[in-house]
């Protein structure tokens, strides 16, 4: 059986956009379950990556309290989450050099899955892909992918030289493996865009707890 060797990865989480359908402000930072979005997506990517950075503009004592180094983009006219991606690049390359793999994941997705970086990197060994990407039922999710750091020049020279802003029509050039996760019974990247969104991720943040504790006590029970 051979076992596939998961790189250390650099994980960058991006909060750089408003939330205007909220009435503006920082989305990551909305209360579930009486923790910030960020807090749940900083519990779940902590333990898979080799450190975590947070991408947003503006002021960054807004974040301070989280503990995370904020990069903000250098790429004038917030040009998206390419923007962020190409900043997480350029940090992890000055910064970690050891590190050839950056993680991104939106900010204000609290359900992310456990095992997010070890199977996109299994997927895009698999395939021999230069890039791979996260995607529940039929819904591709572009945000959420592997980026190599040697690819940060390449990236930037689209985006400041093209003006490109898709995210998917950049990995369109690349090799690409795509990695699914079922959407039932909770897609684990089910975003908070609006209000409504924030009370059906109470919802849902409810009934994964008590899962989880019937998990936990159906296991006591098997060992006791």
């Amino acid at each position: 059986m051979v076992t596939t060797r998961i790189p250390i990865t650099q994980g960058v989480l991006l909060a750089g956009g408003l939330a205007r359908r909220m009435g503006g402000g920082d989305k990551p930072m909305r209360t579930i379950g009486g923790r910030t979005i960020l807090e749940r997506v900083i519990a779940r990517l902590s333990p898979q990556c080799d450190g975590l950075i947070l991408n947003a503009n503006g002021d960054p004592a807004r974040f301070a309290s989280f503990g995370l180094q904020v990069i903000a983009d250098d790429v004038p006219g917030f040009p998206g989450p390419l923007a962020g991606i190409l900043a997480a690049l350029d940090w992890t390359a000055a910064n970690r050099p050891e590190i050839e793999w950056v993680l991104s994941a939106a900010g204000d997705c609290p359900f992310l899955p456990r095992d997010l970086v070890a199977r996109l990197h299994e997927a895009r060994q698999r395939e021999n892909a230069q890039l791979a990407v996260a995607a529940s039922g039929n819904q591709s999710h572009p945000v959420i992918g592997l980026w190599r750091v040697a690819l940060r020049d390449e990236l930037r020279h689209a985006l400041v030289d093209e003006d490109l802003r898709k995210i998917d029509r950049w990995t369109a050039r690349y090799s690409l493996a795509t990695v699914r996760w079922p959407a039932e019974p909770l897609d684990p990247f089910f975003n908070a865009n609006t209000v409504e969104d924030i009370a059906e991720a109470e919802r849902l943040a409810e009934a994964e707890e008590r899962e989880r504790a019937a998990q936990a006590a159906s296991g006591t029970n098997q060992t006791s």
